[in-house]
């Protein structure tokens, strides 16, 4: 090979070598012009998948309760079975003023007033006892015999019935089981407060032993007279 051949040879391979190193050269900073790109990237990406893990996690479902049970009825007598009109007369056997005992039996084939009150001696239920005393006998012509029923003890039905001249017989139901089967023993209200007492009520009860008229919580003015007609309409 020529002088000037090798010359030329020499000049072009280290043209070559700076070509190379040049396109290293920008290969490298295209590199790095795009390292920091795909960083960038990797961190959006990687904070996406970071607000996708922190969202809010469903709410557990609230536990359904049982419904409360439906609260029981009663009667007025507080149990439940309820004297209506057409049915059988409870049977009964209580002590009375004066000693004796008194019994359903007592009256069979007759018609028979039961009136229950709340307590001897008080207002109401002495002018109501005492209608009841006055009709008597008008009672009596209509075959319809009368009797007085509350919770009080014998010896305060005889201090009530000296004390206003009473001439119809009263009944001592001390345990309430006469009250209760007709219907007169249950809740009362007065001044707010709910307590369990007699209702006062008057069943009439034909000669047929079953229930043909019921007045429940009674007003006294009058009564006597109303229970006396409805008496002799049967």
């Amino acid at each position: 090979m020529s002088k000037k051949s090798r010359k030329k040879s020499s000049k072009s391979a280290s043209s070559g070598k700076a070509r190379a190193k040049t396109a290293a050269e920008a290969g490298t900073n295209l590199r790095q012009t795009l390292k920091p790109a795909a960083r960038k990237s990797a961190t959006k990406a990687s904070n996406g998948l970071s607000h996708k893990a922190a969202s809010k996690p469903l709410k557990a479902a609230k536990a359904k309760t049982a419904p409360k049970p439906a609260a029981k009825t009663e009667s007025p007598a507080g149990n439940s079975r309820v004297l209506a009109e057409g049915a059988k007369a409870p049977a009964f056997r209580l002590p009375r003023d004066g000693g004796e005992v008194v019994s359903l039996s007592d009256f069979a084939g007759k018609k028979l007033v039961l009136f229950f009150y709340p307590r001897a001696n008080t207002p109401g239920c002495t002018k109501e006892a005492m209608d009841f005393t006055r009709l008597s006998g008008a009672f009596a012509d209509s075959g319809t015999a009368v009797l007085g029923v509350s919770a009080d003890s014998q010896k305060a039905q005889e201090s009530f019935r000296d004390k206003h001249k009473l001439d119809v017989p009263l009944i001592s139901d001390e345990k309430h089981e006469m009250l209760e089967a007709y219907g007169a023993w249950g809740e009362k209200s007065l001044y707010g407060r709910i307590f369990l007492g007699i209702i006062r009520t008057t069943v009439l009860i034909g000669a047929d032993g079953l229930v043909k008229r019921i007045w429940r919580h009674v007003k006294v003015d009058g009564h006597a007279e109303a229970v006396l007609e409805a008496a002799r309409s049967i």
